[in-house]
């Protein structure tokens, strides 16, 4: 089987999770990882087996197509642009970028170059939400009409030695956790048109709750509790809330309304749930998932899905138009918040193909 060489920026706790999951996809070839840190590098590369590099050797190596950008967000762009001006492909974590406008340099220097860029999350690509898409296709609920969706939680200082770049710019609930309950939504309903938002930060400060810094207090900078409507063009309104002000609280990941009834969709940070419908006023069923990724953490299925696409000359999945979609939904959400009106979006995408489940598990093409 042909192989697409790869190359990793960035060797912190995220990366575990791609190093896991890339054996189990034969389409990629793992040539080396690298850090601004070398000894965290290093680490990483005695724990899997793989080649330790710098990161200039790394983008210059002929053998890699893909660099697979595993940076914080604020990297995110000055990576993927050096990787994207070595002629180099880039999947890089989510978000896409922290503003549409770096974003949109990013988008316009890969479209020069030639080259692709594909975006996490890919969580969408799983058994359970594949399930729903199906469902949603094949009109199970009716035509969708509206639906909610919610992350709350308490803040991320409770339990992160390192909280800071939550409250900073570039942080917040929505950026942090908006991209995969945002691509969710848009592969099951498609583009939105416009948006409605409101934002606040609850509280201007916040205090570490453990490790070496716990007692010391940080400042708040950004939203951080933040709801949005979201009119798509498909008709359906959706409310969005993300929150790190919230101790407790009984509503489902995402639930859909349509004409003929209902649905609740498992959480999108997560690759397998179960999907539940309701035909009108009647009981919850659990519906029948047939297909792949659906009981595990496959945390490199996009990255796989993009590789695959380079060889057989078809789009990606987890692609450039949905994550640039994606991040103008958030940012748009958050201006909203600020100036108290409805914005229109310029960037639409179109849905993604359905992940096909006749093939083996680790072959995403014929």
């Amino acid at each position: 089987m042909e192989r697409v060489g790869l190359g990793i920026i960035g060797c912190g706790n995220i990366s575990d999770a791609y190093l896991t999951a890339a054996p189990k996809f034969p389409v990629l070839q793992i040539i080396g990882v690298a850090d601004i840190n070398a000894s965290a590098a290093q680490a990483k590369a005695e724990a899997f087996g793989v080649t330790a590099m710098t990161i200039e050797a790394l983008l210059a190596d002929p053998r890699i197509a893909i660099i697979l950008n595993l940076t914080t967000p604020q990297h995110h762009v000055p990576v993927g642009l050096q990787a994207v001006n070595q002629g180099k492909h880039v999947y890089s974590e989510k978000p896409l970028a922290t503003t549409l406008t770096d974003a949109e340099t990013l988008v316009a220097a890969a479209r020069q170059n030639g080259v692709r860029v594909g975006c996490a999350p890919d969580t969408f690509l799983g058994g359970s939400h594949q399930t729903a898409r199906r469902l949603i296709d094949g009109n199970a609920i009716g035509a969708v009409v509206a639906g909610s969706a919610f992350m709350q939680v308490a803040g991320h200082e409770i339990w992160h030695p390192n909280p800071d770049f939550y409250y900073q710019q570039g942080g917040g609930p929505m950026l942090d956790m908006g991209p995969y309950y945002l691509t969710c939504l848009v592969n099951m309903l498609g583009a939105v048109k416009s948006v409605t938002g409101q934002a606040k930060a609850s509280y201007q400060t916040r205090t570490i709750g453990s490790g070496p810094r716990q007692g010391e207090t940080i400042d708040v900078t950004v939203p951080t509790h933040i709801s949005g409507l979201l009119d798509f063009e498909n008709g359906a309104a959706v409310s969005i809330t993300t929150s790190f002000d919230v101790w407790k609280h009984d509503h489902n990941h995402i639930e859909l309304y349509g004409t003929a009834g209902s649905m609740i969709v498992s959480d999108p940070n997560q690759f397998q749930g179960d999907i539940r419908t309701s035909e009108r006023k009647n009981d919850w069923k659990i519906a029948e998932q047939h297909h792949l990724y659906g009981d595990g953490n496959y945390r490199i299925l996009g990255l796989a899905d993009m590789a695959q696409a380079i060889l057989s000359g078809r789009s990606h999945r987890a692609g450039l138009d949905m994550s640039l979609h994606v991040l103008e939904i958030m940012e748009a959400i958050i201006r909203s918040g600020e100036t108290g009106q409805r914005l229109s979006l310029k960037h639409g995408c179109p849905r993604p193909a359905p992940m096909r489940h006749d093939l083996p598990f680790g072959i995403l093409d014929e």
